[in-house]
């Protein structure tokens, strides 16, 4: 699937992952805070290799891919 559909399954509280992504068991997902959250927005965070989370921005070759899964 392309970005438009995953960005569909990260809004459908799903995590995806790229097939061409180099680090091995990395996927994304939607934080939405709720009223104990100290941020006030929704953001993209990512799940590194060694399993840290930290937020995440596309790439060119992200928005564009079309390896996109559900994980």
């Amino acid at each position: 699937m392309d970005f438009g559909d995953a960005l569909k399954c990260l809004k459908n509280r799903l995590r995806v992952a790229r097939e061409g992504w180099n680090g091995k068991g990395q996927w994304i997902a939607l934080q939405v805070p709720d009223e104990h959250s100290k941020m006030g927005l929704p953001y993209v965070y990512i799940s590194t290799v060694d399993g840290k989370l930290v937020p995440w921005l596309a790439s060119q070759t992200d928005l564009l891919g079309e390896d996109w899964s559900v994980v």
